[in-house]
């Protein structure tokens, strides 16, 4: 272990802390805060805002009420919220160090979940009394963790000085809806980098187990979907309303009819509808929250085309007209060959008390740090996606997902192991 007992409990701590109040995508004002100022404190030059976001690509970004509507909580909870009032919550920090060298990049992600958080006895956030203060709002997928590790490599590349090159660490918003960090490539965050890192805690990783590269991330599109027709009394004048919520119904039953592709697996969900007003009126408007994806990028634009073509037989079927907003997307990739057996040999020789997996390509979800990856890709250089395994009873996304805390210094340790190998 490289973080002695009064480093583990300190993060441990802050963890727990982090996890009492989960704050959704673009809105981690009070989050990227505390991130914010122990940075500062660990000597690492910060750049934040639109120094690192471009906001002309901060997808499904939340309107001005519900941004007031939260910084009106924080307030009232005594936050802190001095310096990301405008949800731009992204961070970027940087050390560099005396001699020439490559450029590493680590990406941790910030953001919560919807999910009202388990009051169950078996829970240990419950039993422990770090449940989400946030009503609604939960850290179900390990965010809270990842942040952790980013601050715990930040103590650690502060405390044993590098000698080459420069390390950025990346607190990325909005990863959940795969939203987030497109804005912070087109702003050229990883523009300069060599080697790009990312990773999650969980997965299909058990406790004590790395897997060196997840490779089953799908390519996603998600999309709010607005449906606008003609409210008329269904009773006295039927003929001169278009029901839109008959137009959506038609139209999820096609969505899911949508055929297979050859060249990999693909899926679509219709997971919100909403709308009418009233039993006797023919609804003038529905509101359908969907996302297809794909099990490469090829699948996935097969799936948005055919999402496009419903759309317009819909229209023309039942004299509507359908808004396609665009609120999420990412990309699936691979991994860097070279990059991956390189640090496969260097964790399986330095950390042998672990057991260390190449790679897992079983589908899965989708996951936004791939425009990271493949960023740095196009430029020539190199990019990876680690899981940190972590025994946990309940999957990602449910009320009473925990992981094993320990697991969490695993992941500090690889990540310094990594760091020291390329400028040390």
């Amino acid at each position: 272990m490289l973080l002695d007992d009064h480093q583990r409990l300190y993060l441990s701590q802050l963890r727990r802390k982090l996890h009492a109040l989960p704050e959704p995508g673009f809105l981690e004002i009070n989050t990227a805060n505390e991130l914010y100022h122990i940075l500062k404190s660990l000597n690492f030059d910060l750049e934040i805002g639109e120094a690192v976001m471009d906001t002309q690509y901060m997808m499904g970004r939340p309107n001005d009420t519900v941004l007031n509507e939260h910084i009106a909580f924080l307030e009232q909870n005594h936050f802190t919220i001095e310096k990301f009032k405008d949800g731009l919550t992204g961070i970027v920090a940087t050390k560099e160090f005396e001699e020439p060298g490559p450029t590493l990049a680590f990406r941790f992600d910030i953001d919560a979940l919807p999910i009202k958080e388990s009051d169950s006895n078996h829970h240990q956030p419950y039993k422990a009394n770090f449940i989400s203060k946030h009503e609604g709002f939960m850290h179900a997928c390990g965010h809270d963790a990842h942040m952790t590790m980013g601050i715990g490599l930040a103590q650690l590349i502060n405390l044993n000085h590098l000698n080459k090159g420069r390390i950025k660490l990346i607190f990325q918003p909005a990863e959940e809806g795969v939203r987030g960090a497109l804005s912070m490539v087109k702003k050229g965050v990883v523009d300069d980098v060599d080697h790009f890192f990312a990773t999650h805690i969980g997965l299909n990783g058990k406790s004590n187990e790395i897997i060196t590269s997840i490779e089953g991330f799908m390519a996603s599109t998600k999309y709010d979907l607005f449906i606008y027709g003609e409210s008329s009394h269904a009773g006295a004048n039927p003929q001169d309303g278009s029901n839109s919520i008959l137009a959506a119904a038609t139209l999820i039953q096609q969505l899911y009819a949508i055929q297979r592709h050859e060249k990999g697996d693909s899926r679509i969900n219709v997971g919100k509808i909403n709308g009418g007003s009233s039993r006797n009126i023919i609804a003038d408007e529905v509101k359908l929250e969907i996302e297809v994806r794909g099990m490469n990028n090829e699948v996935n634009q097969f799936m948005n085309d055919r999402v496009t073509d419903i759309i317009k037989g819909i229209e023309n079927m039942f004299n509507v007209n359908i808004v396609q907003n665009k609120v999420g997307e990412a990309p699936s990739i691979l991994p860097s060959k070279k990059l991956k057996e390189t640090v496969y040999q260097l964790i399986s020789n330095v950390m042998s008390e672990l057991n260390i997996t190449k790679d897992e390509t079983t589908p899965s979800g989708s996951e936004d740090a791939t425009y990271f990856i493949e960023r740095v890709q196009e430029l020539g250089n190199e990019g990876l996606y680690l899981n940190v395994g972590s025994d946990h009873q309940f999957n990602h996304h449910h009320p009473q997902f925990d992981i094993v805390e320990q697991d969490i210094f695993n992941g500090i340790d690889v990540l310094y192991t990594i760091a020291k190998h390329f400028n040390g």
